[in-house]
């Protein structure tokens, strides 16, 4: 099953995705030997797999080689957007100046893939396309440990994102906010596009524990 990497690698993909997707939802046990029985491999690189899950912050390891699938408080969820709020901007202006037409090209393209995976309801591309257009404009500031917490905070929300963007109008909004600020970026309009991508995330975060919140409550 898994041919072009270890199988630990594998097995983080397989079950990474199965929690961005809901497929495994919040609260649900992993036990490892069911996980190396369903997949057929030892308990060693399930071991490896949870531990990796764990440091996403996807899992939570418990007593008895268990773990259970993390879950996010509104709270959580507001705070961590408003972190990226207070970040990403800083990225962006550090990189602007550095931004090439190439560049630019690049992350058009990876808008015109998200239209794609839109149009075909492709649930599974939106949040990798998204993390992917903003890191389009973020890698030319070379702060790698900032990325790195930036993805991380992703990753965290990703399956919540995904089910306030399928149930909601919200992906359309956020894909006409990623083309205006595109054209701000080609045009070097650093303060303009910096305050778009402040309001771009916490708006979003705003709606994304709105929808959380009427969704519990109707449970």
């Amino acid at each position: 099953m898994f041919k072009r990497q270890t199988v630990a690698e594998g097995l983080v993909e397989v079950l990474r995705e199965a929690i961005l997707n809901g497929d495994i939802p919040e609260g649900e046990q992993l036990r490892q030997d069911a996980i190396a029985k369903k997949y057929d491999v030892s308990r060693i690189p399930v071991r490896e797999a949870l531990r990796q899950l764990e440091a996403e912050g996807l899992i939570i390891s418990q007593a008895h080689r268990s773990a259970v699938v993390a879950s996010l408080s509104l709270k959580e969820v507001e705070e961590l957007f408003e972190i990226r709020a207070a970040l990403e901007p800083k990225l962006l202006a550090t990189a602007l100046p550095r931004l090439t037409e190439a560049d630019f090209d690049s992350a058009e393209k990876t808008l015109d893939d998200y239209d794609k995976a839109l149009a075909e309801g492709d649930v599974a591309q939106w949040g990798a396309l998204n993390r992917m257009f903003h890191n389009c404009l973020f890698e030319k500031a070379d702060r790698a440990q900032t990325m790195a917490i930036i993805n991380s905070l992703g990753q965290k929300v990703d399956r919540y994102t995904r089910m306030q963007l399928q149930f909601t109008d919200g992906v359309r909004r956020a894909q006409d906010e990623h083309r205006e600020m595109l054209r701000l970026c080609r045009e070097g309009k650093k303060e303009e596009v910096c305050k778009l991508l402040e309001d771009h995330i916490l708006n979003a975060g705003r709606s994304l524990v709105a929808y959380l919140a009427e969704k519990h409550d109707k449970e």
